[in-house]
This record gives C-alpha cells, structure tokens and sequence, in this order.
C-alpha cells in the first residue's frame, strides 16, 4: 500500500469521515466511498498504475454518511446514468478552502518544468501574503502540473459561505494571476473533488 496516498488522506480527512474517491478515466468515471482510509488506499493502488486512469480525485469536505451505501469501501467501473456521485447538497461541512494555481497553458496538455515551477512560486507568493495578513500555514502540495494551498476552515454549507470562498478566490486571483499562472476561482463549491496526492496525473 502507498504510504504516500495514506499519509494523504490522514492529513485530508477527519477520524470516520466518509470520501467519494472519484477516478476519471479513458472508459468514463469511477467511483466509490470510504470509511476507512486504508481500505481507500488500497483500492486506489492498483487503479494509479493503469494508463487509461487520467486522474484520481477525493471530496475534500464532510459527506452525507449515508452515501456510504452506494458503494460501501469498494470503488465501481464505468458509473452509469442511475449512479450518483456526490453533490453539493450532500455535504454537511466545508472543512478546506482549496486553491489551486495553474501554470498558463493549453487544456489538456501537461506543464513543462518551467511551467510548473512558476506555479509553485506563484503558490509561495500567496501564502506569503496571506501569512502577513495573520492566516495559519496552509497545506502546499505539489498537483502534478501546479501547485495546491489548502487552508483549514469551519464553515456551514450554505450559500454564505459559498459566496465567501468565491470572493476569496476571487480576490487572489485579482492579485496573483499573471501571464504565467492562475488561480482556478471555479473551486468554490462544497462538493468539489480534489487530486488525491500520491497518485498520478496523467
């Protein structure tokens, strides 16, 4: 099992907290929810090493625990249109402001080493700032193609405090985007999925 994905979902998750694992591939998305975070783990180990897996995602925020019966720690191929995955209703908490710098370049094309460390700088930058400002030291994580800065919060879920991620993002964005590298402002709503660290981005 990767202790890299493990130590991951320790440091994402709260004790007993429910995760969507959301996988998109060549043959459509896979998805399944977990209670127990080794359990997670090793069901995602085999699914990293497949090339047709383009990327494997978490829900960041509290789930609903009753999602965990639609596919109780076991993650299902190729979703049909009947499978639901989770939604923003289905969230209890906001646990994590995300922010995810991304290098300019086109869609669907990986960085280049000097793209990617220009996102990473431009990451260094914001925490910097907002370390100035009194905010905690985030989580920095490398995205594969950029770099992530999560912050901890306490927030209901409710259109408030959708908003107030919104403008946040917004802001930064206004501050830091340049032509090399931007912040992503779509990553306000509650039930977005995140890069799962320790598996790969292809």
């Amino acid at each position: 099992m990767s202790t890299d994905i493990l130590r991951a979902l320790r440091v994402l998750s709260n004790s007993g907290q429910i995760i969507e694992v959301r996988a998109i591939t060549d043959d459509g998305v896979a998805s399944g929810y977990f209670d127990d975070p080794d359990l997670l783990a090793a069901a995602v180990e085999p699914l990293d090493s497949l090339p047709a897996v383009q990327g494997i995602y978490v829900t960041l925020n509290e789930v609903n625990p009753a999602l965990l019966s639609r596919r109780a720690n076991r993650i299902k191929q190729r979703l049909g249109k009947k499978d639901a995955t989770t939604a923003d209703t289905d969230i209890l908490r906001r646990h994590w402001l995300p922010i995810d710098v991304d290098p300019a370049r086109p869609s669907g094309v990986s960085s280049t080493d000097q793209e990617h460390q220009a996102a990473i700088e431009t990451a260094g930058r914001i925490a910097d700032h907002l370390a100035s400002l009194g905010w905690p030291a985030p989580v920095i994580a490398d995205s594969g193609n950029g770099a992530h800065l999560l912050y901890r919060i306490d927030l209901p879920n409710d259109d408030r405090s959708r908003d107030l991620v919104r403008r946040c993002l917004e802001v930064l964005a206004t501050l830091f985007d340049d032509p090399a590298t931007t912040i992503d402002t779509a990553n306000h709503n509650a039930a977005r999925i995140w890069k799962l660290y320790g598996t790969m981005s292809r």
